[in-house]
């Protein structure tokens, strides 16, 4: 069964601390709010090349396409904010949303089916 690898970007607002906002993510591990049933493994990024150099980013790894639509719904037919995990709306809400410059539900990503698995 092939995982699913979702792709986030994430914009700074313009007055946010970029130390502040990884301070922030290393609470949020700490904290455990990246726990999820399905979620493997996950890595928060900062660029240092390319297109999204001193940008933020993250990758979501999910042990399969079952997992991932059982958390978030499938393609065409995602889930409401209101059932989303408890600890994920407290990731969006607390962490994420006084640091971006858009509600976390708006930012740019892609999830992906990986090939060859």
């Amino acid at each position: 069964m092939s995982r699913v690898i979702s792709v986030h970007e994430y914009e700074l607002c313009a007055d946010a601390d970029p130390e502040e906002f990884e301070a922030a993510i290393q609470d949020a591990r700490e904290e455990g709010l990246l726990t999820l049933p399905g979620l493997e493994d996950y890595h928060l990024l900062k660029g240092i090349k390319g297109a999204r150099v001193h940008r933020y980013g993250a990758i979501w790894i999910y042990e399969s396409r079952a997992a991932w639509e059982a958390l978030w719904g499938p393609p065409g037919d995602p889930i409401e904010k209101p059932d989303y995990p408890e600890n994920w709306r407290i990731w969006e809400d607390e962490v994420l949303t006084p640091y971006l410059s858009e509600d976390p539900d708006a930012i740019r990503f892609t999830s992906y089916r990986e090939l060859g698995a």
